[in-house]
């Protein structure tokens, strides 16, 4: 038995016994009322879901088991995974056992790679990537414990053990992904002694010569690995996860909504949006200018791509994290002054207009220019980044879910006529 199953087998107990009883004593209690405009805005702001891995308060942003995101930016992504499973960051020999576990379950079977390489020179990243996931299903331990009538009690012990197995290999599958999609060259095998994000950049075969891009990987990685239940491929993967589909159908299911323009595209987005205004002042603009070409953006009906989250009222934590690096390690970047300059500027334009709630720069209004600095520069490639990351989180949640019993999803749904009957009384 692994430490990190060990730590679970002595925690869980007492949180699943105070769950039961909470229920039990609060059942009848309401939480949430809900309104015509959240049936169908989204279900915005409905107290609905349990998450107990994290949270995101409008005022502060993410918080990882009770501590705040400013105080996790120097952790490793293993540690996070820890931090997500058992409530608690891990000692050196918790987090060295970890680590040994995942180098353990690192090889990734040979028919992934035939898959991929079967797959169009076209295709998507994240195709190839959540393809590769997904025909790995046939290595899920809770598909075979379940065949084989496993215990309900038992239910997250096999999913530990399918998002351990999952996790170690995603590294090496989303390298090769890079690798063979942009052709940079043949597979590379990973490297001993070092860590996740580490053997990441490795794989991915990018020049790091003094140590800094992988610095910068470990930060990404930890960044975008968790963010509370209720966005889109949390949620998705949750209620896949929750008619006890595995974590290799559920993952993918997440990952899948993860690919949309609306949710893990937009770092991308704001990139090009950036190196276009770039292109349209041959470089950095004045603040002045800046300030008339983001009236006109929006006097034109267009947003400004990176601005407003649909929880936060304050500047995202991640981007915080992510500027200080970028002040830290590149300063005289362009691409990321421009960023910085838009920092100092925008804001102040968007509170101006009256229907903007949140002014605020959210993550992806940074994170792809530091990738760009260090000379990853292929925007369809940057969803496969937010998703081992994002995997981290959706994992952790499948277990703890697996743990507390919750049963499958199934909120009720109305026809338009009978909402329009309710309001009338």
């Amino acid at each position: 038995m692994s430490l990190l199953q060990e730590k679970l087998t002595q925690v869980l107990p007492q949180q699943i016994a105070e769950i039961s009883s909470f229920v039990k004593e609060n059942g009848d209690k309401v939480v949430s009322q809900v309104n015509i405009s959240q049936v169908y805005g989204g279900m915005r702001g409905v107290k609905g879901l349990v998450c107990d891995t994290s949270e995101v308060p409008p005022d502060k942003g993410l918080i990882i088991r009770g501590i705040e995101l400013k105080d996790l930016t120097d952790k490793l992504p293993e540690e996070i995974y820890w931090l997500l499973l058992t409530s608690e960051l891990p000692n050196a020999a918790e987090l060295k056992d970890l680590q040994n576990e995942l180098t353990a379950r690192q090889e990734v079977p040979q028919y992934v790679w035939d898959v991929i390489d079967s797959m169009p020179a076209d295709s998507h990243p994240m195709a190839m990537f959540n393809t590769a996931i997904l025909v790995m299903q046939r290595e899920s331990v809770f598909a075979k414990r379940y065949d084989e009538g496993m215990k309900k009690s038992e239910y997250w012990v096999a999913t530990l053990e399918d998002s351990l197995n999952i996790i170690a290999k995603l590294p090496a599958i989303g390298a090769y992904v890079y690798r063979k999609r942009f052709n940079k060259g043949p597979r590379i095998a990973p490297k001993a002694n070092v860590d996740w994000s580490e053997n990441y950049v490795h794989m991915l075969g990018m020049d790091d010569t003094n140590g800094d891009f992988s610095k910068l990987m470990r930060l990404y990685l930890t960044l975008h690995s968790d963010h509370e239940g209720g966005n889109v491929s949390a949620y998705s993967a949750a209620t896949i996860n929750s008619a006890l589909s595995d974590l290799y159908y559920s993952l993918v299911g997440g990952l899948n909504g993860l690919a949309g323009p609306l949710h893990g595209l937009a770092n991308q987005e704001c990139l090009k949006w950036i190196i276009e205004v770039m292109e349209k002042f041959n470089g950095v603009p004045t603040k002045e200018d800046l300030e008339k070409f983001a009236w006109d953006t929006l006097n034109s009906g267009k947003v400004i791509p990176g601005y407003g989250h649909a929880v936060l009222r304050v500047v995202d934590p991640r981007f915080v994290a992510f500027r200080e690096f970028g002040l830290k390690f590149m300063p005289k970047d362009p691409v990321f002054q421009m960023v910085d300059l838009v920092f100092n500027v925008v804001p102040d334009v968007l509170r101006n207009v009256q229907k903007i709630k949140d002014p605020w720069p959210n993550v992806d209004a940074g994170s792809g220019a530091l990738l760009y600095h260090y000379g990853l520069k292929e925007f369809s490639y940057y969803t496969v980044l937010f998703s081992i990351s994002r995997a981290l989180g959706i994992a952790s949640q499948s277990v703890i879910a697996r743990a507390y019993g919750l049963p499958i999803t199934r909120p009720k749904s109305l026809p338009t006529k009978e909402y329009m009957k309710l309001v009338k009384g």
